[in-house]
């Protein structure tokens, strides 16, 4: 199982012709089913899906429903321990504190590859491996 990063479900909405072959790609994944999410990611990608000035925005219910879909997939509450953990991981790996929650999310999962644009390619986080899933794109 992979933990996605909230980009991936933004591109899986995208109606941007530029990025047609990273929504093509990203919904490949989803579709795949083996993956796992946060609630983090969830709120990351409600924010920016509805954004006022990202083109082709959904709307609420549009945001909504997907994100009810998505709740098919294993999905990683934000705890105490997370937390904790996150703030030890932005300290040792110099990454932001939410980068380092979507890691620790992916840890207590079970993830040890997490599918990201943002984290660097390659890194690896004591054990959680980052893959650009879109390098190909």
């Amino acid at each position: 199982m992979r933990f996605v990063d909230t980009n991936v479900l933004v591109y899986a909405v995208s109606r941007d012709p530029v990025e047609q072959e990273k929504a093509k790609r990203a919904n490949e994944i989803l579709n795949d089913g083996a993956v796992a999410l946060s609630v983090q990611v969830l709120q990351e990608f409600y924010v920016q899906a509805t954004r006022p000035t990202r083109p082709h925005r959904l709307d609420h219910e549009q945001a909504v429903a997907l994100i009810d879909a998505l709740l098919d997939f294993p999905v990683q509450a934000i705890t105490t321990t997370i937390v904790l953990a996150a703030l030890e991981m932005r300290q040792h790996f110099g990454i932001s504190y939410w980068d380092a929650a979507i890691v620790e999310a992916s840890r207590v999962l079970g993830c040890d590859v997490v599918l990201s644009e943002d984290l660097a390619e390659g890194q690896d986080y004591a054990g959680v491996r980052v893959e650009n899933p879109f390098t190909a794109a």
